[in-house]
């Protein structure tokens, strides 16, 4: 039952600001204030909860938020036109607050597609991957006949046929960093274990060469695994026949996998957020932190990831390095992020987006330290690059743009077979071949958009749910999608237009 919904919270005993869990208006007396409001502040925002010099730093989580541009007195609202980033500077230690997390008393399972480079798939896809943009439309155009041919129905056990569709591919180089990003995107994604099988599909005179991928990249060790360029295969029809062909091959194949039950070592989730709002940082995400903890404690491993989102807040995750190195290659991602957004002619504090700032968060020091939440309190045991397989368990980072898309199909070429998606602000969108699990921060937004989210976070606030049992319900439907419950996104049909590899460098 719903309680009577405080006015405020206090998230730190150090903090100088409070923040709105309803709209509050002008004049209104409110709790962790003595003074009447100033002027009237929306939910999810800030205010002044003592008097703030121009220059001093504003605290929220006991972390410093940027600094005051001008004077703040008590009950003024806090945000862009009184708060700005300042000189942030932060001191990093390394592995000074590493946490053993309890020992989980029962073994958990769920039921999953297990490989055979001993991985286990939550789904079991075919996948039509294609080298460059040009090879797009017939991947789908292959896909499509598939469907309307209907044999697909014959094959209980697939799950479908996804065409993995990009924009890339040629008019790059073909020997520096973009084009290493974008071969370990294809071929992380050609060895997920979502997919049964793969039809890898090239034009054949792009800068991508399919015999590269095949041969340096060594795409799949079970033999379920087809290639055609379209030049070679004689144009548009013959590739869509010939393809409709090798999938009903393929499919035979992958219909002989059920599932069969698996530990939770073989679980590994994309930890995400997109759309947040001033909830993001008190509600899903802390809280999703804490199912991350309790799925590493059974062995599993969650991939936090979005460098640009960690900005100033990359000083907790330090501290939680199993080692000094792992610690430094966090410090070495910022400092790349510095140079790379300023010989782009931008800055890091570009992000938040205008759809955050109006959900109350205002620069990236407080987005980041809200994002970094989803992380829990488990050790960091590795950071990888883009698209890198993750080969160690436990908590992980790996590096990526905070544009959701991008960063979330990194996380899935890295190995992820389940992504966990927070949202204040409602963020829409589902990544085949892997489900994605949509978390609600705020439970207006859910009330608006249930068909979309999966989990209402919101009543952390509105009914005074623990953190501790949001988890566990987070965590309890990890292990029921692991084991073929569908997700909101799945249901809608999301999945087709959500593949967007990381692009660097000049486009040609």
């Amino acid at each position: 039952m719903t309680t009577d919904l405080p006015q405020t919270i206090r998230l730190n005993p150090n903090d100088n600001v409070i923040i709105a869990l309803k709209d509050l208006t002008s004049g209104a007396t409110v709790s962790g204030l003595d003074v009447p409001l100033v002027e009237s502040v929306a939910r999810g925002h800030k205010i002044a909860s003592r008097p703030i010099a121009e220059g001093e730093k504003v605290i929220r989580y006991g972390q410093t938020i940027g600094v005051a541009s001008h004077a703040i007195a008590p009950g003024v609202h806090v945000h862009v036109h009184n708060l700005g980033m300042g000189g942030h500077t932060e001191a990093q230690e390394f592995s000074t607050e590493i946490r053993s997390l309890p020992v989980p008393s029962e073994k958990r399972h769920f039921m999953g597609y297990h490989r055979a480079d001993g991985n286990v798939g939550t789904r079991n896809y075919l996948g039509i991957l294609t080298s460059v943009n040009c090879s797009g439309s017939v991947a789908r155009f292959i896909a499509e006949a598939v469907e309307k041919q209907g044999w697909l129905d014959q094959f209980d056990n697939v799950d479908g046929v996804v065409p993995i569709v990009h924009g890339t591919g040629c008019g790059m180089s073909g020997s520096d960093e973009g084009y290493d990003t974008l071969f370990r995107t294809l071929q992380g994604y050609a060895r997920n274990p979502n997919f049964a099988g793969i039809l890898l599909l090239g034009l054949g005179c792009e800068v991508m060469q399919v015999p590269d991928l095949v041969g340096r990249g060594r795409m799949r060790s079970d033999g379920n695994f087809r290639y055609m360029t379209i030049q070679q295969s004689g144009g548009t029809r013959k590739s869509i026949e010939r393809g409709v062909d090798q999938l009903r091959e393929m499919a035979a194949e992958a219909n002989k996998i059920t599932r069969a039950p698996a530990g939770l070592e073989h679980l590994m989730i994309g930890l995400q957020c997109g759309g947040s709002d001033g909830y993001s940082g008190i509600t899903a995400n802390p809280a999703l932190g804490a199912a991350s903890d309790l799925l590493v404690s059974h062995g599993g491993t969650t991939i936090l990831s979005e460098t640009s989102e960690i900005y100033g807040a990359e000083h907790l995750l330090t501290r939680r390095a199993v080692t000094p190195e792992v610690g430094a290659k966090i410090v070495e991602r910022i400092r790349w992020w510095e140079d790379y957004t300023a010989r782009n002619g931008g800055e890091m504090d570009n992000n938040p987006s205008p759809g955050n700032k109006k959900g109350g968060l205002t620069t990236i020091l407080e987005k980041s330290l809200g994002a970094v939440a989803k992380g829990g309190t488990a050790p960091l045991t590795q950071v990888y690059k883009f698209a890198e397989p993750v080969t160690e368990r436990g908590f992980v980072f790996m590096d990526s743009p905070g544009y959701d898309p991008c960063s979330v199909t990194g996380q899935i070429a890295s190995g992820a077979n389940l992504i966990a998606f927070t949202t204040g602000r409602g963020s829409v969108s589902g990544y085949q071949p892997t489900p994605c699990i949509k978390l609600a921060t705020n439970s207006e937004m859910y009330g608006r958009m249930s068909e979309d989210m999966d989990i209402n976070c919101g009543d952390i606030i509105t009914d005074a749910v623990s953190l501790e049992d949001k988890g566990r319900e987070i965590f309890e439907l990890f292990l029921r999608v692991a084991s073929g419950e569908e997700t909101k996104s799945e249901e809608l049909g999301f999945g087709g237009a959500e593949f967007v590899p990381w692009q660097m460098g000049a486009v040609m």
